[in-house]
């Protein structure tokens, strides 16, 4: 069975490989050649080197977008993380309604980014509304409007994550910590943080990614404004190539960019965080 397998493994893997490659390697490629373009259409390309490069680093929407959206996924991460952790903590209590609670929390996760980011101004501009104020009244608004959205939206999943670590950890490691004198607080450092460190690595991957490339809340929340000043990166991006005349290299520039911060955030996390995995 395993022989036929591996023979005909080329055969089903074929499709896949195809459509993965059409879909993603070959227009990845062309990106980053478009990146040392000038064009309108990928007809026109014309080759000029790095100054696509060279412009975006002058263009300060650029640069305050990508600090923007660092310090919106620092801050990001840690809140859902550790709400997420405490929540699960306390539905893995055996209270009544557990269930019930874990629906609840997820079901945010279900609803797309837009429809959400809408959902989100209106409420968070039906409360300001009542001070004189709306998100789009400083960036400082719309961005702590951005990490509520977002909160809101991710903490049930990664919830559902730490509640499965937390219940894989045998039963009889708390109890011989207990056995031993461990206080409550010395049984979370040195049991279950330690023991669900794999759901830590998970849900920091997701929540960093998930927070670094988010588009369609800030376009719906706020729109970049005011005056681009609550705009993300993907949204700078995206509003760099389809509304800026003459900027379609410079935008395909920022993409690239884009992915390389992207995957440099995602290498290292996770190589942080397996490190700490061996060592525990």
């Amino acid at each position: 069975m395993e022989k036929s397998i591996k023979k005909y493994f080329p055969i089903f893997a074929l499709p896949t490989m195809v459509a993965f490659t059409l879909g993603f390697i070959v227009p990845f490629i062309m990106g980053i050649y478009l990146s040392f373009c000038e064009f309108t259409t990928i007809t026109d390309a014309k080759f000029v080197g790095l100054k696509n490069y060279i412009r975006i680093f002058s263009d300060s929407t650029f640069t305050h977008a990508l600090w923007f959206t660092a310090l919106f996924t620092v801050v990001s991460v840690l809140a859902i993380n550790v709400l997420a952790f405490a929540i699960a903590m306390l539905l893995t209590k055996g209270i009544r309604g557990t269930n019930a609670f874990r629906t609840v929390f997820f079901m945010p996760n279900l609803i797309g980014g837009i429809v959400l980011g809408y959902i989100w101004q209106i409420l968070l501009n039906g409360i300001l509304g009542h001070f004189g104020k709306t998100l789009t009244y400083s960036a400082s608004y719309g961005f702590w409007g951005l990490v509520i959205l977002m909160c809101w939206q991710q903490i049930g999943y990664m919830m559902i994550i730490y509640i499965s670590g937390i219940q894989n950890i045998p039963g009889e490691l708390i109890e011989a910590a207990k056995i031993d004198g461990a206080t409550a607080p010395q049984v979370l450092r040195y049991v279950t943080i330690p023991m669900v460190m794999p759901s830590i690595t998970i849900c920091t991957f997701l929540t960093l990614t998930n927070s670094f490339k988010l588009f369609d809340q800030n376009l719906a929340l706020t729109a970049g404004e005011p005056s681009n000043s609550s705009q993300m990166l993907a949204l700078n991006i995206f509003e760099t190539f389809y509304t800026r005349t003459g900027w379609e290299g410079a935008g395909q520039a920022k993409a690239v960019i884009f992915f390389i911060i992207v995957a440099i955030i995602a290498v290292a996390q996770n190589r942080i965080t397996r490190s700490k995995e061996v060592q525990q």
